[in-house]
C-alpha cells in the first residue's frame, strides 16, 4: 500500500492549547506523525511517496473560500496587532445565529472556529494545505486503479467543517479527498475515530452522493458533544445518507465489532465505487483522550472488516495520542486491510 506524506507537517507546531484545565502542551504534536511514519519503516514499508500539488479549486469544492483565507492570513495579523506569538486562540466564539461578522480580519478569530484548543500559528495554512494534498494525492491513487493508499495527514480534518475549525483540524481531508473521488463514483466515508467527525457530517449532511457512517463515543459524554446523535439523519436530498452510532464508555472489542459489520453493510447497500477511511485509533485502550478498550490487536481485526467492502480505499489518518502505541496501531489497521 502507498504512503503519502510530507514533512510539511512540523511547521505546525502551537506549544499550547487551552482547555477546561487551562494550558497545557499541545497533544496533536508532531511526533504522531514521525511515529507513525516510523513505525511503518520499521515494518518494511517502503513506498512513501510526497503528496502531488493540487488547486485551490479541490479545496474550494468542500471550504468557504473566506474561511481559506482567515487560515492563511490571521496569524499575520494576530501577532501585529500586538498578541502573543503562540498562536492564535480566540477569547470569543460567535454565536452565528446572532449574525454579522467583523471587517477586521484580526477581530474574527473566534467566527471561524469552535473551541480554544485549536491554535493557529505561523505554519498552520501550509501544513494544513499539504495534509489536504496528502488526501488528495490518496485519492488520485484510487482513481488511477490502486487498491488502496494511506494518507498519512496532519494536522488531521474530520472536525473542520465548511467554515468553521477545532478539534486540532483545519482542513477536512477526508471530506476534500471524498468530494474529489464525487467525480468518478458515489463514495462512503466511515468514520473510526473515537470523536464524532461533525465537519464531514456538516459537509455532506445534504448530499446523496457521499454516504458518511461514524463510530464514536456517545456525544453526551465526549467531544465535540453537540453532534454525532443517532436522530442526524441528513437534510433535503442527504436524509438518509447520515449515520451516527455511538458507543458508551469502555466499549469492548466484541461490541465495536458488531457495530462495525452494521456500517459495513449500510455501505454495501448504498452501493458506492470509493470507500474513504477517517482512520483515528484513538479508540486504543490506552489512548489519552479516549476511553474505549480495543487491545492492539483488534485493529487488524478492523482491517479485515474493511477490506471486506471490496473497494478502493482510502485510508486518511485522523486522531490517536498514544505516541508509543499510535503507530502500532496503523500498522495493523493497514496490515489487516492487506492480508485480507
Amino acid at each position: 500500500m502507498k504512503i503519502i506524506y510530507s514533512d510539511t507537517h512540523r511547521q505546525h507546531d502551537p506549544p499550547y492549547e487551552f482547555t477546561g484545565g487551562g494550558m497545557s502542551p499541545y497533544s496533536e504534536a508532531p511526533a504522531r506523525a514521525d511515529a507513525i511514519l516510523r513505525t511503518l519503516r520499521e515494518g518494511g514499508a517502503r513506498d512513501v511517496e510526497a503528496p502531488g500539488s493540487y488547486a485551490l479549486d479541490a479545496i474550494l469544492a468542500v471550504h468557504d473560500a473566506g474561511y481559506l483565507h482567515y487560515l492563511e492570513h490571521i496569524y499575520a495579523a494576530w501577532v501585529a496587532s500586538g498578541k502573543p506569538l503562540s498562536g492564535v486562540i480566540p477569547d470569543a466564539f460567535a454565536v452565528r445565529t446572532m449574525g454579522g461578522r467583523p471587517g477586521e480580519l484580526r477581530h474574527r478569530d473566534g467566527y471561524y472556529c469552535f473551541d480554544a484548543q485549536t491554535p493557529v500559528v505561523a505554519g498552520t495554512y501550509g501544513a494544513a494545505l499539504s495534509s489536504a494534498h496528502c488526501a488528495l494525492t490518496g485519492a488520485d491513487l484510487l482513481l488511477s486503479g490502486e487498491r488502496a493508499a494511506y494518507a498519512l495527514c496532519r494536522p488531521p480534518g474530520h472536525h473542520a467543517a465548511r467554515d468553521l475549525y477545532g478539534g486540532y483540524c483545519y482542513m477536512n481531508n477526508a471530506a476534500i479527498a471524498a468530494e474529489y473521488l464525487t467525480q468518478a463514483d458515489k463514495v462512503a466515508v466511515l468514520d473510526v475515530d473515537y470523536h464524532h467527525g461533525n465537519g464531514t457530517q456538516e459537509i455532506f449532511y445534504e448530499s446523496d452522493r457521499v454516504l458518511f457512517i461514524s463510530i464514536h463515543a456517545d456525544p453526551n459524554r465526549a467531544y465535540p458533544f453537540f453532534s454525532g446523535f443517532p436522530e442526524e439523519r441528513g437534510m433535503g436530498r442527504g436524509r438518509g445518507f447520515n449515520h451516527n452510532l455511538p458507543l458508551p464508555a469502555h466499549a469492548e472489542e466484541g461490541r465495536y465489532l458488531g457495530v462495525l459489520d452494521r456500517a459495513m453493510e449500510g455501505i454495501a447497500g448504498f452501493g458506492p465505487g470509493f470507500l474513504v477511511i477517517s482512520a483515528g485509533v484513538d479508540t486504543f485502550r490506552d489512548d489519552p483522550l479516549g476511553d474505549f478498550d480495543l487491545p492492539l490487536d483488534a485493529f487488524s481485526r478492523i482491517g479485515g472488516r474493511l477490506a471486506g467492502a471490496r473497494l478502493p480505499t482510502l485510508f486518511v489518518q485522523e486522531g490517536g495520542y498514544n505516541v508509543g502505541m499510535m503507530g502500532k496501531c496503523v500498522a495493523n489497521l493497514l496490515e489487516g486491510f492487506e492480508k485480507t
